[in-house]
């Protein structure tokens, strides 16, 4: 639910329901929460403000009377009109029915979006009135979440028959399928509720997979899968139909891979799932990337710098021209920083272009182009014509060729900020893959200025992390002495219901990052190794991948489990 923290913040004031020393408190536990919390969430759990009385003054300042669930008897006419999609979805449980109105109860008084969002779903007026969230969601588990709305349940009323009998409608409207499954069937609620199921897990991927005698589903949460309950065999047909039909692809295309979108809300929140499918032995394999635009974080401090880190950052991104390249494989959170770096950087005074493929996020103030290979809009192509439009600041999504790293580099030598990204393991192995790609070493050596290197750490659940010791294993793996353990502290969570028995929520960056120096440029024109050119940076004061995860172990953030699973190929 949408919220306007600072308005209710005016409010208390204003009430006198809490002081500005209290106010100043609130902000600090807000800092602390790395995004976590907002001060309305602060002031709660530091005990400034009361959950009554807070509701209680929204509600008078919204107009809406406060009713006390607990005592309330709810008729099945009026339980019935709102469906457990849509109570589970908003947080909200009617109260009373009446003609062409419904009357919802709320938590939020200040949250006029969610009535509003009701209003358009139901096709009806919708009025509310306040009451506790703990009452609401007293109200929903006694009433609601024992109903049949689960996959289990959609999976057992979508009989063996009905699912041939639905395939088969699928097969006859062939590519124009867009009425195909109407919004009320099994297999449509099935496949709502497993992508509303992956984003409240806070999942970035959904996998469905098929199997020889089975259809397996996994979430990838926190960069590790977990497998979810699977619908049967029979049901694969109808899911890809479906999501094939959601993503704008042929159905009746089952040879060759595909790509898709869907676009979505659950709650206010606006959704982007990229679709992809490839066939496989045993059917269609399809793998759905959520992208949900309210969660990036486009400040560079939450992405997990330290201090001197984030120093040394800001120092790159605002130099005058060159290329500063992020590097690691696909999933480590690149596009995420280079977003954050655009976002900060972005002045009245400076013109910036991107070229990306896709363009996952839109960023206010920026001009983005999207590759569009089958018109030969390429990264190349857009980057020439980008460089027309006369930019301080240009982002290439990625640098895939000899052609666009040449002119990349011409652009930085010409007087651009160039930022872009490579898959490599470390930072020091840009140079080697961007010679390897042709680039001749002295255009390299002139025309890259700084390299970062990155990984996505799972952070410790704050529930249930506890102090523990490296295993000796551990110890030889990380070079730890009896006298480092000694002085340090270690955590790791031991797994509980908030973070679904993993020990871990959340992820965090750590960071590599290399700074073309000249030393190192001379390195580089006379042709050296990878190897060398990583000891003279490491020399130079170049902290390595591990080096950043164990100062974030070290600080209780993550493990040192988790360090070596991320760094493994990291010796030095």
């Amino acid at each position: 639910m949408a919220r306007d923290s600072n308005y209710i913040l005016e409010l208390l004031k204003e009430y006198g329901m809490v002081t500005d020393e209290q106010v100043a408190q609130g902000w600090k536990e807000v800092a602390g929460s790395e995004g976590k919390l907002d001060i309305i969430d602060a002031l709660k759990i530091l005990g400034f403000i009361d959950e009554d009385q807070l509701l209680a003054m929204l509600a008078n300042q919204y107009g809406m009377e406060v009713v006390d669930l607990s005592s309330y008897v709810f008729p099945e006419e009026v339980i019935n009109a709102l469906t457990p999609d849509v109570v589970l979805q908003y947080q909200v449980v009617p109260v009373m029915k009446h003609d062409n109105a419904i009357t919802v109860a709320v938590s939020d008084p200040s949250d006029v979006e969610t009535i509003d969002s009701l209003r358009y779903l139901l096709g009806c007026d919708v009025d509310a009135v306040a009451a506790p969230a703990e009452q609401i969601r007293t109200v929903i588990n006694n009433n609601y979440a024992n109903l049949k709305d689960t996959v289990e349940h959609y999976i057992d009323e979508l009989t063996e028959e009905e699912a041939a009998s639905s395939q088969m409608l699928a097969g006859a409207l062939g590519g124009a399928a867009e009425n195909y499954a109407d919004d009320d069937t099994p297999i449509v609620k099935l496949v709502s509720l497993l992508i509303v199921d992956a984003y409240k897990m806070r999942a970035s991927d959904i996998h469905l997979e098929p199997m020889e005698k089975r259809y397996r589903v996994r979430y990838r949460i926190d960069g590790a899968l977990a497998e979810q309950e699977a619908p049967p065999k029979y049901l694969q047909a109808n899911l890809t139909s479906r999501l094939k039909i959601m993503a704008g692809l042929d159905i009746t295309e089952k040879r060759v891979p595909q790509d898709g979108r869907i676009q979505l809300k659950i709650g206010n929140v606006d959704i982007d799932l990229r679709v992809s499918t490839i066939p496989t032995t045993h059917g269609e394999s399809i793998v759905m990337r959520i992208l949900d635009k309210s969660s990036i974080q486009l400040d560079i401090p939450k992405l997990g710098f330290l201090a001197d880190d984030l120093k040394l950052i800001t120092q790159i991104i605002n130099f005058p021209d060159g290329i500063f390249l992020v590097t690691g494989p696909t999933g480590s959170g690149k596009t995420t920083s280079l977003y954050a770096f655009l976002n900060t950087i972005n002045l009245p005074t400076r013109k910036l272009i991107t070229v990306e493929d896709p363009i996952e996020y839109q960023l206010s103030g920026i001009n983005q182009v999207q590759v569009a290979r089958e018109i030969n809009m390429t990264f190349s192509a857009a980057l020439r014509a980008m460089l027309r439009q006369a930019p301080n600041i240009i982002m290439v999504g990625e640098i895939r060729d000899l052609e666009t790293a040449e002119i990349a580099i011409n652009a930085a030598l010409t007087g651009h900020l160039v930022f872009s990204t490579l898959h490599t393991n470390d930072a020091p192995g840009a140079i080697t893959r961007l010679i390897d790609m042709g680039v001749k070493n002295f255009l390299v050596a002139s025309g890259v200025r700084a390299i970062m290197a990155q990984r996505l750490l799972r952070r410790n659940c704050k529930e249930c992390m506890e102090e523990i010791t490296p295993t000796p294993a551990e110890c030889r793996l990380l070079g730890l002495s009896e006298e480092y353990l000694a002085n340090h502290k270690f955590y790791k969570g031991k797994g509980c219901p908030a973070c679904n028995g993993t020990g871990y929520r959340g992820r965090i960056g750590i960071y590599e990052i290399f700074i073309v120096t000249p030393d190192i440029g001379e390195l580089i024109f006379a042709n050296e190794p990878s190897s060398k050119i990583r000891e003279r940076a490491r020399a130079n004061g170049m902290r390595s991948l591990r080096d950043d995860g164990m100062r974030k172990a070290e600080a209780g953030i993550s493990s040192v489990e988790e360090v070596i699973r991320l760094t493994l190929m990291d010796s030095a």
